[in-house]
């Protein structure tokens, strides 16, 4: 009785991992188009997602052409790729401007500046993929 709840349990688990796995490669996608959307740590969240639900949708997932360069980047060397860098900074640096316009109050603009420190740093730390 016990091992069938389990099983019910870790079944119910690797179908939420799945769902949320397509999801953030549907961000992923939106974020290809849409220039305030980031690609890579959406295709790093599914990419996890999968490897705990579903090898074959991660395969897949490394398998394309597109995405595929990125996760494994990230996965052996984390580091990501220059073109990436450069946008992922200059995306946080116009977002924070763009803030401090339409916020028009200096605590709020010290907020959003706080807000973005950290990630910030962590993504201007990270070496150049090869």
């Amino acid at each position: 009785m016990a091992y069938q709840l389990f099983q019910a349990a870790n079944k119910g688990k690797m179908i939420v991992l799945k769902v949320t796995g397509i999801f953030f490669v549907g961000l992923a996608i939106l974020g290809m188009v849409l220039p305030i959307l980031p690609t890579t740590p959406f295709l790093l969240v599914a990419a996890a997602c999968f490897a705990k639900s579903s090898p074959a949708m991660q395969r897949r997932l490394l398998a394309n052409n597109t995405f595929g360069p990125l996760i494994h980047d990230w996965q052996k060397y984390r580091s990501i790729p220059r073109k990436a860098k450069r946008i992922a900074l200059l995306t946080m640096i116009l977002s924070v401007c763009w803030s401090a316009y339409m916020l028009q109050s200096a605590m709020l603009t010290v907020l959003v500046i706080a807000l973005i420190l950290g990630p910030f740093i962590f993504i201007a730390r990270l070496p150049f993929s090869k």
